[in-house]
C-alpha cells in the first residue's frame, strides 16, 4: 500500500485528462505521473532510503503534488511544512523529523537553508527546478509500504506548547480519502478548487488526494482571495468548493455577480461555521454547504453532515463510516469528544509520552473539543477545552455568544476571548470587524448580544479591529486577539 497509488492509477486511466491547474499551468495526469517519477529518482540519487523523511516546504502550486507524490513513490514519509516558517521554526522541524531533504519554495529558500541544520535543501524555482528534474533518471515505480507505515507527518500548531508531529499512515490517508469521495460523490469529472493550504491536513486529503483518487482536476489557488476564488469557479466552472468558514465570509461579502451554478458542493471544515453565514452564503449561491469535522491526528476527517440526511444548520454531522465517537467528562450536556477509527494516527512521532496521553490503551484519541450531541446522534461543537471562559464560576462557551454577534446586521467578524479579571476570574471580550461603512458601535453590539443571552454572558467589553488574526488555513487565531489597553480591565 502506498498513497501515492491514488494518483498513479488515475493516470494509467486518464492520462489525457488535466490534473493540476494553476494560472496558465495544465498538468496532464500522465505529466504528473512522470514528473513524480523524475522526483523519486532525483530522491534515490540523494540515497533516500524509505521511511526517511522529506521536507516539503511549497505553497499551493503546481510543484507541490509533483513533490509529495514523488516523496511518496520514493517510499519516504513526507512532513509537509507552511512556506513561512523562520528560521527557528524550520530548524525545529527538520531536527525533530530528522528529514533528509527540504524542498523549498524559492521565494523562502533563504530561511530554508538558515534553518535545515545540515540537511540538503533543494531549491524549488520553476525553470531551475525543471532542469535539475530533466537530468534524473525516471522511477517508474511506487515503493511498495505497508498499511501501518508512515506516509505523512502532520506538525500540529502547537497552541498548548512545542508543535508535535502527528503520524498518517498509508492507511489512514487511503481510507480517509475513500470516505470523503462517498461523501462528495466524486468522479472524474470533479473540478475541485483548491485554496485550501496543501501543507494542511484538508487541504490534502479532501482536496488534493481525493481529487487525484478519482481523476479530476485540482484548480490551485496559491493564495486565497475572494473575488478571485469566485471568478475561478465562473471560469473553470468549478465543481467543489472546500473552504474554512473565514473563506465562505469574505466571498459572501464580496461586490459583484458570479456565475456560480456549476458548484455541486461546498465544503466548510477547520472550525465552526457560523449559522447565519451558511444560510446567506446558500441563499446568496444556491449551493449546498457541507460541514465537517476532525483534526490532524484524524487524518482529518472524523464526522460529516450528509446530503440524503437532514442537515442541522450548526452541526458537524455525524461519524463518518468505520469511525467512532462519544463524549466523556460530560457535565450539563457537554462533553470532550474521543475518536476511534481507521482515521486515527498512529501516534506523535518520537514522543511517547505525548501519544499516551492523547490515545488510551482501547484507542480513543482524546480531542480536547467540547461538544453536545442531540437524540439523533447530530455532534455540536461548543468550542475548544482549553478556549472555554469561566466568569465568576459560570461556564462560558465563545462558539455560542460568536453565533449571535454573526446575527447583528453589520457584523462581518467577530471572535470572543476571556479576558482576566481580579474578582470574577474572567470577562468575556469580543473582538469584532464590522462591514465596510457600518456606523455601529461597540455599544451597540454590546446591547445587541445583551437582548440575546444570559447576563453572564454577553461581552462586557468589546472593540474593533480591521480584521482579525488568521492562521495559514484561514482559521481565527484566538490565542493572538489581545484587548487594547484602553478596555483591557473591565
Amino acid at each position: 500500500m502506498n498513497l501515492a497509488a491514488l494518483m498513479t492509477t488515475s493516470a494509467a486511466r486518464h492520462g489525457d485528462r488535466t490534473a493540476i491547474r494553476e494560472e496558465n499551468i495544465a498538468l496532464t495526469y500522465a505529466g504528473l505521473d512522470r514528473a513524480t517519477g523524475l522526483v523519486a529518482g532525483l530522491l534515490e540519487s540523494r540515497g533516500v532510503q524509505p521511511g526517511e523523511r522529506v521536507g516539503v516546504m511549497l505553497p499551493n502550486v503546481a510543484y507541490f503534488p509533483i513533490v509529495y507524490y514523488g516523496a511518496l513513490r520514493a517510499g519516504a514519509a513526507v512532513v509537509p511544512m507552511n512556506m513561512l516558517l523562520k528560521e527557528r521554526e524550520v530548524a525545529f522541524y527538520m531536527a525533530d523529523s530528522d528529514a533528509r531533504v527540504l524542498f523549498a519554495w524559492h521565494q523562502f529558500a533563504d530561511e530554508a537553508r538558515a534553518g535545515a541544520r545540515g540537511a540538503e535543501v533543494i531549491e524549488v524555482a520553476p525553470e531551475a527546478f525543471d532542469a535539475l528534474l530533466a537530468g534524473c533518471e525516471q522511477s517508474s515505480t511506487v515503493a511498495e509500504r505497508e498499511p501501518d507505515d508512515t506516509a505523512v507527518i502532520l506538525y500540529t500548531s502547537g497552541t498548548t506548547g512545542r508543535p508535535k508531529g502527528a503520524e498518517l499512515t498509508h492507511f489512514n490517508l487511503t481510507e480517509n480519502v475513500a470516505v470523503s469521495l462517498e461523501l462528495f460523490d466524486l468522479g472524474p469529472d470533479a473540478v475541485t478548487l483548491g485554496a485550501l493550504p496543501l501543507f494542511h491536513a484538508f487541504g490534502q486529503t479532501c482536496a488534493l488526494n481525493a481529487t487525484m483518487a478519482v481523476g479530476g482536476s485540482l484548480e490551485l489557488l496559491p493564495r486565497f482571495d475572494a473575488g478571485t476564488a469566485l471568478e475561478m469557479i465562473q471560469n473553470d466552472r468549478v465543481t467543489l468548493f472546500e473552504g474554512v468558514p473565514t473563506m465562505y465570509s469574505a466571498m459572501l461579502h464580496h461586490a459583484g455577480e458570479f456565475d456560480t451554478s456549476s458548484l455541486q458542493l461546498c465544503v466548510s471544515g477547520g472550525a465552526a461555521m457560523p449559522v447565519e453565514v451558511l444560510r446567506a452564503f446558500e441563499r446568496r449561491f444556491e449551493c449546498t454547504i457541507l460541514e465537517g469535522y476532525g483534526l490532524s491526528e484524524t487524518s482529518p476527517v472524523a464526522s460529516f453532515s450528509r446530503r440524503d440526511l437532514e442537515r442541522k444548520p450548526g452541526s458537524i454531522g455525524l461519524p463518518v463510516k468505520g469511525v467512532e465517537m462519544r463524549l466523556v467528562d460530560v457535565q450539563d450536556g457537554v462533553g470532550e469528544i474521543v475518536i476511534r477509527g481507521h482515521n486515527v494516527m498512529k501516534g506523535y512521532w518520537n514522543n511517547p509520552e505525548a501519544t499516551a496521553a492523547a490515545i488510551d490503551a482501547d484507542g480513543w484519541f482524546r480531542t480536547g473539543d467540547m461538544a453536545r450531541v442531540d437524540d439523533d446522534g447530530y455532534y455540536f461543537i461548543v468550542d475548544r477545552k482549553k478556549e472555554l471562559i469561566i466568569r465568576g464560576g459560570f461556564n462560558i462557551y465563545p462558539r455560542e455568544i460568536e453565533e449571535v454577534l454573526h446575527e447583528h446586521p453589520e457584523v462581518m467578524e467577530g471572535a470572543v476571548v476571556g479576558i482576566p479579571h481580579d474578582e470574577l476570574g474572567e470577562e468575556v471580550g469580543a473582538a469584532v470587524v464590522l462591514k465596510p461603512g457600518s456606523d455601529a458601535t461597540t455599544d451597540d453590539i454590546k446591547a445587541f448580544v445583551k437582548s440575546r443571552v444570559a447576563a453572564y454572558k454577553y461581552p462586557r467589553v468589546v472593540w474593533l479591529l480591521d480584521a482579525l488574526p488568521k492562521g495559514p488555513t484561514g482559521k481565527v487565531l484566538r490565542r493572538e486577539i489581545k484587548p487594547p489597553a484602553t478596555v483591557a480591565s473591565p
